[in-house]
């Protein structure tokens, strides 16, 4: 009987052997397994598989099962790779996460596919903050490197508001040169208020609308889909712990990138566009009226604040078809 499994490396394929098997019979199977690997090319930089612009409307009569059903070669824990070519980058995907649930249905839905035709070897990772506490997201986020690479030696690590949807499968969820932007326009139906005028809270996440179309608020504006090299985020020291609330982190993850001398790529505002999904302010993430003076002294904590200064505990784990969720204690402000 013979079985083939998908190595890191390539397609191999075994043979179980009857007890009374020689050694000479055993040395020769195993020459002969080797020579049958077969060895997958590299998937290429662009994949042929991309559709490009998407069509995003939220469904809620889309169930979890029905999700599943449309990924059937997702594996435990909500992790996937192609099978006829080894991926570019090994990606975890995490979000931050409280009592979000359905939005979180709506971002499995459209992300497992893009990511898929994308061909990425990648996992969904929910970082769920345990307890009524103010939320903090950087400290979940911190928290969700640290435990990704518990599981597998990613290359790149996409942090991910679960209210932000891409509207473009080109808009390649993998790390570059420079630390990546990939929320570069916000869809102007889902900011504009009642007076058709686009609010300035934007959940800083990535882009205002100026009558002309998509563009930034600010050129630093580092938020809602950011994706960073594991040695990018090592040099920062991660993410700030200290922003419990609304406002401040994202600002300063950027300010962290310019101090090292790194600086912010995107996609055009094409490819870049993204949809988010309405929603009020959650009652447990009011502004935080401290991140202005949090940022005035970035440059000074940075060093000291972040992945080195994280204290958190891990409360469960559950994996799943669709992603595996990690529900942690990150303390209290």
């Amino acid at each position: 009987m013979f079985y083939i499994f998908n190595s890191d490396n390539g397609l191999s394929i075994f043979r179980i052997l009857p007890q009374n098997t020689t050694r000479n019979q055993s040395k020769m199977f195993r020459q002969m397994v080797k020579n049958m690997t077969i060895e997958l090319p590299k998937c290429p930089e662009t994949s042929p598989l991309l559709v490009g612009p998407l069509k995003i409307e939220f469904n809620d009569s889309v169930t979890l099962d029905d999700i599943r059903a449309q990924n059937p070669a997702l594996q435990l824990g909500g992790r996937w790779r192609p099978t006829n070519c080894i991926a570019q980058q090994k990606v975890a995907i995490i979000i931050p996460f409280r009592d979000r649930e359905s939005h979180l249905k709506h971002w499995l839905h459209f992300l497992h596919p893009i990511l898929q035709r994308q061909q990425l070897d990648y996992r969904v990772y929910v970082i769920n903050q345990a307890g009524d506490t103010t939320f903090n997201k950087a400290r979940l986020m911190d928290a969700g490197f640290l435990e990704a690479l518990k599981e597998y030696d990613y290359d790149c690590f996409v942090f991910h508001d679960v209210d932000i949807i891409p509207m473009d499968d080109r808009n390649t969820y993998k790390c570059f040169s420079q630390p990546r932007h990939l929320a570069v326009a916000l869809d102007k139906f889902g900011f504009r208020d009642e007076e058709g005028k686009c609010p300035i809270n934007l959940h800083n996440l990535a882009v205002a609308l100026d009558k002309f179309g998509f563009s930034l608020p600010y050129h630093w504006i580092y938020g809602g889909i950011t994706a960073l090299s594991k040695e990018q985020f090592m040099k920062i020291n991660g993410f700030p712990t200290m922003y419990w609330g609304w406002g401040g982190e994202d600002d300063d993850i950027s300010h962290r990138l310019s101090f090292k001398g790194m600086s912010i790529s995107r996609p055009d505002a094409i490819v870049g566009r993204c949809k988010m999904i309405r929603h009020g302010r959650d009652e447990l993430n009011q502004v935080n009226p401290k991140r202005h003076n949090n940022l005035a002294k970035t440059n000074e904590t940075m060093d000291i604040d972040g992945i080195n200064s994280l204290r958190y505990d891990v409360i469960s784990i559950n994996r799943t078809q669709l992603h595996t969720k990690i529900t942690v204690d990150i303390g209290t402000p």
